[in-house]
């Protein structure tokens, strides 16, 4: 994009013509909020046992406004517990994003730059962790280390690295062959100069969209394997843990589970609602369809 695209007002303008993306942000912008909330001001309330509340139901305000969405079998309150494990759920993502985004973007440029045998040998080491059905292979090496945090992360960022390898890969390729790399090359520029000042800038718009997609998926992989019980262990709680906690009370406490599945369904779309407007803001060839409704 250029600069006139790329101004904080102009975006917000982009933002502001698609409404499914303003309500995502907004829906991102509520869920931060919480976040925040959750970790000054509830997080004792969240694991604070009230058995004169167990499996109350959602919407009694006389008990207090954390237990608006009810209480969980202990007397917790659903909304205080929401807050915290957003914290939990989020960090896991976001963490397991950047670390398969740093690491993949890496492998794939110098892959797709460099070429030889190196750069072969990576990416049919990716394409045998692609082979792998990716829940088994979570389960299997989460079994073997142990459930923790930073064995998730270490996880799920080694089940994504290799789709952000592939596709810095197939975007350097193209890139390498233009005139301006040749007349960089021709100049005398340093490979690596080359990469950082023409190549990089242009392969970051489908790696950031790649990763808002991927976003949704971690958060999506790290409430299945919470739910499996080989993710987030108590006391530390997030989406999926309070989802597999509330299945044994379906039939008579339907919002220990509902709550957070749905907390899990909104935030998932809302990434993927958002990782569709920021393709459409950095291709200049779709980007009409934003500027006639501003």
């Amino acid at each position: 994009m250029n600069d006139s695209n790329r101004s904080p007002l102009r975006l917000w303008r982009y933002l502001l013509a698609d409404k499914m993306a303003t309500t995502a942000a907004v829906w991102l912008c509520i869920l931060v909020l919480g976040m925040i909330v959750g970790l000054t001001l509830v997080q004792d309330h969240a694991v604070k046992m009230n058995l004169a509340a167990r499996n109350l139901a959602p919407f009694s305000l006389e008990t207090g406004w954390l237990y608006t969405l009810g209480a969980d079998s202990l007397g917790r309150p659903i909304l205080a517990r929401l807050m915290v494990a957003s914290t939990t759920t989020l960090g896991i993502a976001l963490a397991s994003v950047l670390v398969s985004l740093v690491i993949g973007t890496l492998i794939g440029v110098v892959a797709g730059f460099f070429g030889g045998w190196v750069g072969a040998l990576f990416m049919r080491l990716g394409d045998v962790i692609l082979s792998f059905p990716l829940m088994l292979l979570a389960l299997v090496v989460l079994f073997v280390l142990g459930p923790s945090l930073v064995n998730l992360v270490i996880v799920m960022a080694l089940t994504r690295m290799p789709v952000y390898a592939r596709v810095a890969r197939a975007e350097v390729l193209e890139i390498r062959e233009r005139l301006f790399v040749d007349a960089s090359r021709a100049l005398g520029a340093r490979p690596s100069w080359i990469l950082w000042t023409h190549i990089l800038p242009l392969v970051a718009p489908t790696l950031l969209t790649t990763a808002s997609v991927n976003l949704a998926i971690v958060m999506l992989f790290e409430s299945g394997l919470s739910f499996l019980g080989l993710g987030v262990q108590p006391p530390s709680v997030s989406w999926g843990l309070m989802v597999a906690q509330g299945r044994a009370y379906l039939s008579q406490a339907w919002w220990l589970a509902c709550f957070p599945g749905l907390a899990i369904m909104l935030t998932t779309m809302a990434f993927n609602i958002l990782s569709s407007w920021f393709r459409t803001v950095t291709d200049p060839a779709q980007r009409w369809r934003l500027e006639r409704r501003t």
